[in-house]
């Protein structure tokens, strides 16, 4: 165990989903990675499942540190989480997005392989989509990170909002790479649509892959760091 700070607690917050076994895995996540940084863990969402991230950050008696399970930039990492941080019953050092990272492109390399694509072979990336234009630059790079890590081409396709939907990017015999957390009714819609097109393969979602645990706990660390180094220039 390799305690961050004694009083500190470690708050994820993924956006949620209807489906119980989507949530799980940010509960998984959140687990594994408290675990690792030997700090108590508490999962949260946006919406669609308790507990909700304002509710958690409100009720906080200790300080804390949130790492967001998003993926991009968005509506919910601009406004509703930082509106939650300022109404938090205790300080509240809230994190950047999950993505891009490379080490979210190892996970996905690791999920295409298990879905039998062949290494090398065109993938389409199929993101959830965003209204926010920073988040195109965002996808584009996780898709430059993943076409690094895989070893061959990699296109970018959206189901929502801005970008082109897989029925306009998936070619016929494409491996289809979820750029999705979790299970749920994006994850059904991107199998769905990339299957229609023509696509070969579709690999599983990201899930609670060991590769995101080292990623929260990596962001935690440098979260607490850099609140500890603030409030020691104070």
């Amino acid at each position: 165990m390799d305690a961050v700070a004694s009083t500190a607690r470690l708050v994820t917050v993924a956006h949620g989903t209807r489906q119980v076994a989507g949530n799980e895995v940010a509960r998984e996540l959140t687990s594994l990675a408290g675990e690792v940084l030997g700090v108590p863990a508490t999962a949260s969402y946006v919406e669609l499942s308790e507990p909700l991230f304002a509710s958690v950050v409100a009720g906080l008696a200790e300080p804390a540190v949130a790492v967001p399970l998003l993926l991009s930039t968005g509506f919910h990492m601009r406004q509703d989480l930082p509106e939650a941080v300022e109404g938090a019953g205790a300080p509240v050092r809230l994190g950047r997005p999950l993505g891009p990272d490379p080490l979210l492109a190892a996970a996905q390399a690791d999920r295409l392989r298990e879905a039998g694509a062949e290494p090398g072979c065109p993938v389409t990336m199929v993101a959830a989509g965003s209204s926010d234009a920073e988040a195109l630059p965002q996808l584009a790079e996780a898709a430059e990170l993943l076409a690094a890590e895989w070893g061959g081409p990699v296109r970018v396709s959206t189901l929502t909002a801005l970008g082109e939907r897989p029925a306009q990017v998936v070619q016929p015999g494409d491996a289809v790479s979820p750029y999705l957390l979790s299970g749920g009714y994006f994850a059904d819609r991107a199998r769905r649509e990339s299957l229609e097109a023509g696509a070969a393969v579709v690999a599983g979602v990201i899930g609670p892959h060991p590769r995101v645990v080292e990623l929260v706990v990596a962001r935690a660390r440098t979260l607490w760091t850099t609140s500890t180094e603030r409030d020691a220039s104070v």
